[in-house]
Formats: structure tokens, C-alpha cells, sequence
């Protein structure tokens, strides 16, 4: 098809805009630089200033990379999203196995799955403006179901990944750096939480016991079902009532089983220092209250004893 036929044809398609249609920036080394696209606003999306820089690739392979299959079927992302996907599952992989000495393999699979699934990879899709580099973006955008339109930003950047890594030498370094600084925050917040304890909840309880005491282990959410894996997650919360608290919430937990979400609830509770301290020092100050009472108790009751002692018999 000649270059003619092409404009036509697009012309005809509705997107074809050649006063307004912009081209990917290059630089001398014929590596496409979007740098320039971080700090604009991109489909409702702005691209954060902690966002680690976007590296560049090769300009052989930037029509690759924005263009989907409905578009051209000589050439388009498919391979690359291909490589992509398996650069991301190992890179995600090694991530969160030197994050963490403690994680099981079932939390290091959640996590990585929250890291590569399309929901978080269609982010950043957007953040960095790679969906609107898309060939014939506008048509994909309005003429795709929500989902679909999901997994084509995914898919592009997945195939953004993999040309990082063709682009040069040190490419998968350059991936696995980058990817790192990424999904930072995301590995983080998980490491960070304290693992629990198989006697979280006996720890709670003993912190807060007492008569007409109730803590309450419930269900925040449905689970979510792992497909294919035979995994379930579950959401719970611990709720606490007494010593002047109603149905007081303290912390949420998930896990594999409903038991261990209810441990790591308990053991998030746990660290709630200010209000669980707050509870423990009412329930202290009752204890010693009542300790001081029976203890007067017991000196009246030897006063009186020693006042009016028991007659001999």
C-alpha cells in the first residue's frame, strides 16, 4: 500500500490529522526520547514526579511498539509484547525475592501478580503517555470495550519493556532498573506490613481481655479467586468492643485462609500503638482499681476482726 493509499485510507477512518498529528521526538542516536511527554498531562493522567525516567529505544523499534494487530498484521507489538511479558514475570520475580526473607511463596506470588497484572501495567501505560502513541489511538480507545482497551495498554508495555531490553547492550539492566524504581512503592508497602505471628490473635486478646469483652474477626470484602491456581485471598478486619469502645475497628489483614487473614489482622492491630495502647491503659486502670478495692476490703474485714474478735468457744 502506498503512502498515498495510506493517508486516504486514514482520512476515511476518521484519524488522520496531519496540522495536529505529532511524531515521537528522536534524538541523534535515533533513540525515542519521551521525556518531554512525562510532565504533561496525558489522557487525564499526569505522570508523577517520583515516576523513575522512562528509558529510551531504538527507533527501529518504535512502530512495533504502537501498533496493534487491527492496524497492521506485517507489523505490530504481539512478539514484542511477548518478550515483554517474560522479561517482566523474571524481573518481578527476582524483585520480590530479594525484598523479603519472610514472605511465602503463596504472599510472593500475590505480590508479583499485583505487580505485572494489566490493571497496573495499563498505569503506566498512561502515566508516561504510551497510549497515545498508539497508531490510530483515538479509533482503539472509542471503538474497544473497557477491557480490551485495558489489556492493549498492557500490552504496550510490555512491549515497551522488551524493546528497552533490544535496544541495547545492557538492555535488560537498564529494564530491571527501571522496573525496580517503578514498582518501589508497590513492594514496600507489602515488606513493610509485620508478618504475622500464628499467635497474633492469642496476643491480642490477652492485651485486651476482660469481662464483656468482644473482638470480632470479619469478612471486609468478597475473596478473590486465583484462577488456575486453586488460590483464594481473603480480607479481614478486627473489630473490638469494651472498655468504653463500640465495635471499634483495629486493623485489617489478608491471606491464603481466612485464619491467616484473621492473624495478620490481628498482628496489624498489634501495632496500632496509640489507640491499642490507649485501650490497654483503661483496661490497666481498671485491674488496679479493682485491686485497690479488695485490697481495702480485706484491711476493713481484718479491723474488724481485731475490733470484735470471735468469742472463744
Amino acid at each position: 500500500m502506498s503512502n498515498i493509499d495510506r493517508r486516504n485510507k486514514r482520512k476515511a477512518e476518521g484519524d488522520y490529522h496531519p496540522q495536529t498529528s505529532k511524531k515521537p521526538h528522536h534524538d541523534r542516536t535515533g533513540a525515542f526520547n519521551v521525556s518531554s511527554l512525562e510532565n504533561k498531562k496525558q489522557n487525564g493522567h499526569a505522570a508523577s514526579a517520583s515516576l523513575p525516567p522512562l528509558p529510551d529505544i531504538q527507533e527501529q523499534y518504535i512502530d512495533e511498539v504502537f501498533t496493534h494487530m487491527s492496524v497492521s498484521r506485517e507489523k505490530n507489538y504481539d512478539r514484542l509484547e511477548f518478550l515483554g511479558d517474560s522479561y517482566i514475570q523474571v524481573i518481578a520475580t527476582q524483585l520480590i525475592y530479594q525484598s523479603s526473607t519472610t514472605l511465602s511463596a503463596g504472599e510472593m506470588s500475590q505480590l508479583r501478580e499485583s505487580l505485572v497484572k494489566n490493571e497496573t501495567l495499563s498505569q503506566y501505560t498512561m502515566l508516561y503517555g504510551l497510549d497515545q502513541r498508539l497508531e490510530q489511538f483515538k479509533r482503539l480507545q472509542k471503538g474497544m470495550g473497557s477491557a480490551a482497551w485495558l489489556k492493549i495498554k498492557g500490552d504496550v508495555f510490555e512491549a515497551y519493556v522488551a524493546a528497552i531490553v533490544l535496544s541495547s547492550p545492557d538492555g535488560f539492566a537498564i529494564a530491571k532498573k527501571f522496573l525496580t524504581q517503578l514498582w518501589a512503592p508497590k513492594v514496600e508497602a507489602v515488606v513493610a506490613v509485620p508478618q504475622a505471628s500464628p499467635k497474633s490473635k492469642e496476643e491480642l486478646a490477652k492485651r485486651l481481655q476482660g469481662h464483656g469483652v468482644l473482638i470480632k474477626y470479619l469478612d471486609e470484602r468478597k475473596p478473590d479467586i486465583h484462577y488456575g491456581q486453586g488460590k483464594e485471598t481473603y480480607y479481614i478486619g478486627v473489630y473490638f468492643t469494651g472498655w468504653g469502645w463500640e465495635n471499634q475497628y483495629l486493623g485489617s489483614g489478608k491471606g491464603l485462609s481466612r485464619t491467616a487473614a484473621g492473624q495478620e489482622a490481628a498482628a496489624v492491630a498489634l501495632t496500632n500503638h496509640p489507640l491499642i495502647d490507649e485501650i490497654a491503659a483503661v483496661r490497666a486502670a481498671f485491674y488496679a482499681r479493682r485491686k485497690e478495692e479488695q485490697k481495702e476490703k480485706e484491711t476493713d474485714r481484718q479491723t474488724d476482726l481485731g475490733t470484735n474478735p470471735k468469742p472463744k468457744e
